[in-house]
């Protein structure tokens, strides 16, 4: 882990017109500053420049990097942070003249998932992002040992302490990535017996800090650490809700996301975000209070379309609406299933997620007649306690005929017992 904590950091955004996005840069300074905050670090100075272009060897000017170093000699200061991602000659040149530290964006949200992720596989998951990430940056610590090793003792295989260095590194990785293989497949076993005990996964998703975890707290009566801060959750966690009308469902809370995402947290999360993938509905929360929600809200839709599950049906959760005026900002869409407005903090609103949850639900559902064995009481409590039927009748033969309102899915898993079938086998053989 980089050892960011209590450090005085200078942190620096160059203002590009080629990279300018909805957002202005000022709000996507102050956003870096919550990160570099969230890291431990300690802000000595701040640096907000516009420049044409980035330059090749230092990313910023000869000038702006002086200014800089002056800064860093004022301010005591031993680490200089970049809103940018830096190719690693130029870290490596911005580190001989500042003759302190210099991180990048990328850098920077490694250090803080270090910092949070608490379970086995998330740990692993950030330790692949990170060496990842180092694998390209090695030559910076060892450019005093470029040569081949010699001298006694130092006799070896004849490679440099570079080459050995990233042999090892890669040796590393291949294991980890071994490891996490594991853990996915054991995901997948997981997902297929969620899949055939026919509980439905609701995901989670939004921008880091949206509140997504006070709301799952709400929802499953859980107890997951929640902070006003980026990245306070870390780990995928699934379990069942807790909350009437919405019975045989599970939730899942999920990472935040946050805009220009490293791409090795999206390969080395590969394990967390196949747990959207498998999602039935996604709930997007939306930290409706933040100025600069509707950039953050069409980010996360960005990400969503990436991974390819912009497709999975998903509910807009405008949370914090606690602090806002709803009518001022909702602009007539409060009717809408797929839209929903609450306080996860106040306990508001709720009723209106369930019911949005359960129309959703309803889009897969289809109405069958069935017929079990008389002896097949267990399944038919079960259909009962779960809500699927709506009529019961008994056929001359004293077969159980019940009409269902049932998931298509759990349809074909329910019929596949011996003694279950449909009242019309047509029907059957159409689905």
């Amino acid at each position: 882990m980089v050892e960011s904590v209590f450090q005085k950091a200078v942190i620096v955004q160059v203002e590009l017109p080629k990279k300018r996005e909805r957002s202005s840069s000022l709000k996507a300074f102050d956003e870096f500053k919550e990160l570099v905050l969230s890291s431990g670090a300690e802000i000595s100075d701040e640096d907000f420049s516009k420049q044409a272009k980035p330059t090749s060897g230092l990313f910023i000017t000869k000038g702006k990097a002086e200014r800089i170093k002056d800064s860093l000699e004022q301010t005591e200061s031993e680490l200089v942070i970049f809103n940018h991602d830096l190719t690693p000659s130029q870290e490596r040149n911005l580190e001989n003249i500042f003759q302190a530290r210099v991180l990048d964006r990328t850098g920077l949200i490694l250090d803080i998932f270090a910092e949070r992720a608490s379970s086995h596989i998330g740990k692993l998951q950030v330790e692949l992002a990170q060496l990842s990430h180092l694998s390209t940056r090695l030559v910076r610590g060892w450019s005093h040992l470029e040569r081949q090793k010699g001298g006694i003792g130092l006799r070896g295989p004849g490679e440099t302490q570079l080459e050995t260095d990233r042999r090892l590194l890669n040796q590393r990785i291949k294991n980890i990535k071994n490891k996490l293989s594991k853990s996915h497949k054991q995901r997948e076993v997981n997902r297929y017996s969620r899949n055939k005990s026919n509980k439905t996964l609701v995901a989670l998703v939004g921008y880091t800090n949206a509140g997504k975890t006070t709301l799952f707290n709400l929802l499953t009566e859980s107890k997951l650490y929640v902070a006003n801060k980026l990245f306070a959750t870390l780990d995928s966690v699934t379990r069942k809700n807790n909350v009437s009308g919405l019975e045989d469902i599970l939730f899942s809370d999920t990472v935040g996301f946050i805009s220009d995402l490293p791409t090795e947290l999206i390969e080395s999360f590969k394990a967390t975000l196949d747990e959207l993938k498998s999602a039935d509905i996604l709930v997007h929360v939306v930290d409706i209070s933040d100025p600069d929600f509707i950039y953050k809200t069409e980010q996360v839709l960005l990400i969503l379309k990436e991974l390819g599950i912009s497709n999975i049906p998903c509910i807009r959760v405008n949370n914090k609406s606690d602090k806002v005026d709803i009518d001022e900002i909702s602009n007539g869409t409060s009717n809408n299933n797929n839209e929903v407005w609450v306080s996860a903090l106040k306990n508001t609103g709720m009723e209106h997620l369930v019911n949005s949850i359960q129309f959703n639900r309803k889009k897969f559902m289809v109405k069958e007649w069935v017929e079990l064995e008389p002896n097949q009481g267990k399944i038919r409590a079960k259909l009962y306690s779960l809500g699927r039927v709506l009529e019961e009748t008994t056929s001359e033969a004293g077969l159980i005929q019940l009409q269902l309102e049932i998931d298509k899915n759990e349809l074909n898993n329910l019929i596949s017992n011996k003694g279950i079938d449909l009242k019309n086998n047509k029907i059957k053989e159409a689905i």
